[in-house]
């Protein structure tokens, strides 16, 4: 086959339904939500499964990526308030995996970075299912560099630090002396809610005050909007733009670099994947 053939063929080959056995279970990552940041493995199991049980940050672009004959059922969550408790949604994957069908469980970003996709599979095995991990671009990696800021950068950061806002009830204190490293970006999901509380601590554990602050409202997406800022200032920039989630914080001297330079926007992204 000719180099230019191979990916056509390719994407035949991962389109067509029923090449997998039945009775397992799919968990997916659907990205951080622009459809091309899509993997070809994600879509290739979406045109597979008889089920798609899907998350609140999944964008109807990707839903509609599904096979028309598969069915979809919404189990997101938000804020604490879920329309389907986490232990239902992992019993409707068993129920589903043992009657035969295939299951995608559809998550935003990637399952294994704070989506309890650790705990499903868990879960899973526990049950006797087998189950396949599709990994997906977190929105760490997709919402910074659609809002041009390189996580790393020679200059600035070394490291890179994801944490979560959203912690389990009962969970220690805070490792501030972690998130006050040097020459270290952080980025936090899902703290909007805590923005101001955050800044303070690190304010409180030796951060300046001017210290640069990115926050990125529905990264990837053609919603998206970005407020820049100090740990002093952000919370109430945020404020006055009435950002929401989903939101995503970036902390760091690479904020500095954001509005250099020419980088990808949604508003360039032609999502043109109807299949």
């Amino acid at each position: 086959m000719k180099r230019r053939d191979a990916l056509p063929a390719l994407l035949w080959r991962l389109l067509q339904r029923g090449t997998t056995p039945p009775g397992r279970v799919y968990l997916i990552g659907a990205g951080p939500g622009d459809p091309e940041l899509l993997t070809l493995g994600a879509l290739s199991r979406l045109r597979e499964a008889d089920i798609v049980l899907y998350d609140r940050l999944v964008s109807q672009a990707i839903l509609d990526l599904i096979h028309p004959d598969a069915q979809q059922v919404y189990v997101g969550k938000r804020c604490g308030r879920h329309s389907v408790p986490q232990t239902d949604i992992e019993t409707l994957m068993i129920d589903y995996a043992r009657q035969g069908k295939r299951v995608a469980r559809l998550k935003g970003g990637d399952p294994f970075m704070f989506g309890r996709g650790g705990e499903e599979v868990e879960t899973l095995a526990e049950a006797g299912i087998e189950v396949e991990v599709v990994p997906g671009i977190t929105a760490a990696t997709g919402c910074a560099a659609y809002a041009g800021i390189p996580l790393t950068h020679r200059d600035y950061a070394q490291s890179c630090l994801f944490v979560t806002a959203h912690r389990q009830e009962g969970a220690g204190i805070v490792d501030w002396q972690a998130l006050t490293r040097a020459r270290q970006t952080v980025v936090v999901y899902m703290g909007l809610g805590s923005l101001r509380q955050l800044c303070d601590g690190l304010i409180r554990h030796g951060l300046t005050p001017d210290w640069p602050v990115a926050v990125i409202e529905k990264g990837t997406t053609k919603d998206q909007r970005i407020v820049v800022g100090t740990l002093n200032d952000i919370a109430c920039r945020v404020v006055d733009a009435e950002l929401s989630s989903p939101a995503l914080t970036v902390i760091g001297e690479v904020v500095r670099l954001y509005g250099t330079t020419h980088h990808r926007t949604p508003a360039e992204t032609a999502s043109s994947l109807a299949v």
